[in-house]
């Protein structure tokens, strides 16, 4: 009887002990760079708010870049530990997109759980150091974005579908392999089947301002988009939708709408253009027009091409989608385009270089038919055919500027002036001549003895000096002739500054002189 007791108290020991490692969960072990928030004992380990769990131990790694952090989860969670499990930390976050974890401020920071939905099983986890957008418990379509810049597109940044939210950035990353910028996106479940095959994804953060042959252009986003940034996506005119895309889709992340849009474009010819004057204002995806319709680009400017030809013409490469010239019906093989080709160049098409836009300089090829020009075949140097080349109107106006003012300069314009000065010359000594003529005159009034002469004699003498007087050195008749010279001086001086400046700078006839100094404000002037 008196090892009765101590046998009992054994065995409900025991069986204490087995309930309580029995009722227990799993120890794991999660890294993440700091404990801020965290204590151990007190800090919990929740799932969708719910307590799974309790932090019993913190400690440092051995590297001291980081701290472990050990959770024993509550029996029965077991299932929660899978392949693509996120832990991270919740507390008070403040960010640009919104402010979270304000319930924490009271209740103290606790550890969320995002289970995964591979397989089972794992100890030892890799903690967020920031949460992610969504759980991946939320039903919806996952995304790859590739790009080849960030900018200014952060975790949360929205995704638009015309304009409309439907998704977001869930988080970012750089491809080391791929030296490229990789984006999770997520698009709610609701919305998912807008995405397809044909789908294109840009992105639409901060204020876009560029120039070219269309002029400037101005973009501006919601502001939600300039703070935080923002992705849209759209199928383009033209496409068709195609088939909807699964979880895990890729596409790439265009820089703009305009990007977006051209990506659809499929060049089959390459065309090579040898210029005869400069190509300034010409620059790479430079649209190439046919009678207003766009159907290429600019692909390349260099002297690479043509190498023999001694930098005597600009080589211009481009590519140009020949389908956009004729019924989808129509035969669309090299040989066929080689054949169409061939002819058009024969029948007068040509290549010729234009002014998009006065504002920018920006200038785009021009491919039309010239009935009237030479007939021409199609060359070849290397792989590619060579469209023969006209000057554009602009560059003809230069050439018959040039010409204008080459006659110009071929004017005596010099020996013009001289005998102008010359002719003014003699004209003063013929005035100072009739100015004695007129003293003798005054002094033949005076005498006593011309007195005695008829009364219409001397009418008529007086009105002779009178002339005289008016052709002297004071009178009007030398005064307009020495403003008259002034002013011609004038007139040749300003003809040739304008033929040096039409000459320095052509386009200055649309344009005008740049101004050497800065403009002072007309209140400024006035109150000066």
């Amino acid at each position: 009887m008196v090892w009765l007791v101590p046998v009992l108290a054994v065995l409900i020991g025991g069986w204490l002990l087995i309930k309580n490692l029995g009722s227990g969960g799993p120890e794991i072990q999660i890294r993440f760079e700091t404990a801020d928030g965290v204590i151990a004992g007190n800090t919990e380990l929740k799932c969708r708010s719910v307590s799974i769990g309790k932090v019993t131990k913190i400690e440092l790694s051995d590297d001291l870049q980081s701290v472990l952090v050990f959770c024993d989860l509550n029996a029965g969670n077991e299932h929660l530990l899978r392949k693509g499990t996120r832990f991270w930390v919740v507390k008070p976050r403040v960010s640009a997109m919104d402010v979270s974890g304000l319930g924490t401020l009271l209740t103290g920071a606790y550890i969320e759980l995002d289970p995964g939905s591979g397989k089972r099983g794992g100890k030892k986890w890799e903690g967020l150091e920031t949460p992610p957008a969504t759980s991946r418990t939320i039903p919806g379509r996952r995304l790859t974005l590739v790009s080849d810049e960030a900018r200014s597109l952060i975790v949360g940044s929205p995704v638009y579908y015309r304009g409309f939210e439907v998704g977001r950035v869930e988080s970012r990353d750089l491809d080391m392999e791929g030296r490229r910028i990789q984006y999770e996106v997520f698009i709610e479940e609701k919305f998912q089947n807008l995405v397809t095959r044909n789908t294109r994804f840009w992105n639409t953060s901060g204020i876009d301002i560029s120039a070219g042959v269309d002029g400037f252009k101005i973009r501006t986003p919601s502001f939600q988009a300039m703070v935080a940034g923002g992705v849209a996506f759209v199928v383009p005119d033209g496409l068709p939708a195609g088939e909807p895309v699964v979880d895990g889709a890729t596409f790439d992340l265009h820089r703009d709408a305009d990007s977006a849009a051209s990506s659809t474009f499929n060049p089959t010819l390459e065309l090579l253009l040898l210029f005869d004057h400069s190509v300034r204002g010409l620059s790479k995806n430079a649209p190439v027009e046919y009678r207003g319709i766009t159907i290429g680009r600019v692909r390349n400017i260099s002297f690479d091409y043509v190498p023999e030809l001694d930098n005597q013409m600009v080589p211009v490469l481009v590519e140009i989608d020949p389908n956009l010239l004729r019924a989808s019906r129509k035969d669309n093989s090299p040989e066929e385009n080689a054949k169409q080709l061939e002819e058009a160049v024969h029948i007068g098409l040509r290549a010729s270089l234009k002014t998009g836009s006065l504002l920018t300089g920006a200038m785009y090829v021009d491919l039309d038919y010239y009935p009237d020009e030479i007939a021409a075949e199609l060359s070849y140097r290397g792989d590619f055919p060579v469209v023969p080349t006209i000057s554009s109107g602009f560059a003809q106006l230069e050439v018959k500027l040039s010409s204008i003012l080459d006659k110009i300069d071929k004017l005596p314009l010099d020996d013009a002036v001289k005998q102008f000065a010359m002719t003014a010359e003699e004209s003063r000594a013929v005035l100072n001549e009739l100015a004695l003529v007129a003293k003798a005159a005054r002094e033949t009034m005076e005498n006593p003895e011309f007195k005695q002469l008829p009364a219409d004699f001397k009418k008529t003498i007086a009105e002779l000096e009178k002339s005289i007087v008016s052709l002297g050195p004071d009178g009007a008749v030398q005064g307009d002739l020495l403003r008259t010279l002034d002013e011609f001086r004038s007139a040749m001086r300003s003809m040739e500054a304008l033929t040096d400046t039409i000459k320095e700078k052509p386009n200055s006839i649309f344009f005008g002189k740049e101004s050497s100094r800065d403009p002072r404000p007309k209140a400024a002037e006035s109150g000066r």
